[in-house]
């Protein structure tokens, strides 16, 4: 039966190559999926605090599994270096890590490089470091960097995105790395960061963030200015809060188009919305306000719009002073997050009779006992899944990309298998 199988995969993985030169000759976006996520760094101190988290149904949910089931694919985690309460610490970031693993989400880690919010208006360097020369304040950023990306690796954690930096329109680690006052040794501290991610996590991207998405100007000043002075970056991200724009997000938001198609354009960068928030209580304005970003941001020149993250958006009832989230005061999510649960059907081609069952409920396929040797491929010929007769497969546990469903009847041999398209 070995050679039987061979050519069975043989076969997949001739139809596979077929149908990805037909979609690479399209021009069509590349497969990895375009991230919808959240920052949901506040959410063990909220649930230390006695919040809890609900869906539609009033069904009380951990509050990351509620975002994934709203369409969400990734999390977004700052880390502080040594916070007076110890929430945000390296520590606290491993627990909520850990939990976006383990439901299969994409991870994005936030250095602040402080002890406290590092943003447009703070960037303190952490206590222990106040005392370092600009030789040693590199050092600690590229020692800290490296331990933090190992205490990830020691529990088989990868992150897709490290920011090396929060909204550093003016640098970082003042005044050190204050930009208006020092651009080289700014651009010093960053890379600093960059070479510390690149060496625990070769693959990981490295962003450098900025805030108020829609100035051009301030990113053609900073980013101009870390070129000059031998920075690197993999992506550029952004920060777009219609309410500290000074205009209406559909103001905002052609302006933000605009300026991420000129960063791709001046510095051949990957473009990222790191962080996005309107009113709770402006649900309606904040859906149609979060969809059009989405669908301008995967409009950027040559796809490479690479997703967006809405900023603590399980926060309610004024947590901290915070009204931005995007849930109402029961602590269930309002329509503000219907935005990123667009697209969510599957499309199937049959390209044998296969015997299967789709619910479309809940996004499986279930198989009867006269089905076996149940496989599902990934694009380039990849087994992901390997089962048995009355299994289940759920499209909801894989990211959005072109699948091959291959399976095996009993009774007669014959192969038989779907293509599975499901939207990024």
């Amino acid at each position: 039966m070995k050679p039987m199988i061979n050519k069975i995969t043989l076969s997949i993985l001739m139809y596979v190559l077929i149908s990805s030169s037909f979609i690479y000759s399209q021009n069509t976006p590349s497969i990895v999926t375009f991230a919808k996520g959240a920052d949901v760094s506040w959410l063990t101190q909220m649930e230390a605090g006695g919040k809890k988290f609900y869906n539609a149904a009033d069904t009380e949910m951990e509050c990351m599994s509620l975002l994934k089931s709203l369409g969400m694919n990734s999390i977004r985690l700052r880390v502080w270096v040594n916070p007076s309460d110890g929430w945000c610490n390296s520590q606290d970031l491993l627990v909520k890590a850990l939990r976006a693993k383990n439901l299969g989400m994409r991870i994005m880690i936030d250095f602040h490089y402080s002890d406290t919010w590092a943003d447009p208006s703070h960037q303190a360097k952490p206590a222990s470091w106040s005392s370092f020369c600009f030789v040693d304040l590199k050092s600690a950023v590229s020692d800290y960097t490296i331990e933090v990306l190992n205490l990830f690796k020691t529990n088989g954690i990868t992150p897709e995105w490290v920011q090396v930096g929060n909204e550093t329109g003016n640098g970082m680690l003042w005044d050190d790395g204050r930009a208006s006052i020092n651009m080289k040794n700014y651009a010093e501290l960053s890379n600093a960061g960059y070479y510390a991610v690149k060496t625990v996590f070769p693959t990981a991207k490295v962003i450098i963030h900025l805030q108020n998405g829609n100035d051009n100007a301030l990113f053609r000043w900073l980013f101009d200015g870390l070129k000059n002075n031998g920075a690197l970056w993999d992506v550029i991200g952004l920060s777009v809060y219609p309410s500290w724009s000074g205009t209406s997000w559909q103001t905002a938001n052609l302006k933000t188009l605009a300026n991420m198609n000129d960063m791709v354009t001046r510095y051949g960068s990957e473009v990222m919305i790191c962080e996005t928030g309107m009113s709770w209580d402006s649900a309606s304005d904040c859906k149609s306000f979060l969809t059009d970003l989405i669908a301008k941001t995967k409009l950027v020149t040559g796809n490479k719009g690479l997703g967006m993250f809405y900023w603590e958006p399980q926060s309610y009832n004024n947590w901290n002073g915070y009204t931005l989230g995007a849930f109402d005061k029961s602590g269930k999510p309002t329509v503000a997050l219907d935005a990123f649960n667009t697209q969510t059907a599957v499309v199937f081609e049959k390209i044998k009779p296969l015997s299967a069952w789709w619910n479309n409920q809940t996004q499986t396929f279930s198989f009867g006992e006269e089905v076996s040797n149940i496989c599902i491929y990934n694009l380039c010929g990849k087994v992901l899944s390997k089962k048995d007769k009355y299994a289940q497969i759920d499209m909801n546990s894989l990211l959005g990309g072109v699948y091959f469903i291959k399976a095996n009847r009993l009774d007669t041999k014959e192969m038989l298998v779907y293509k599975v398209i499901k939207p990024y």
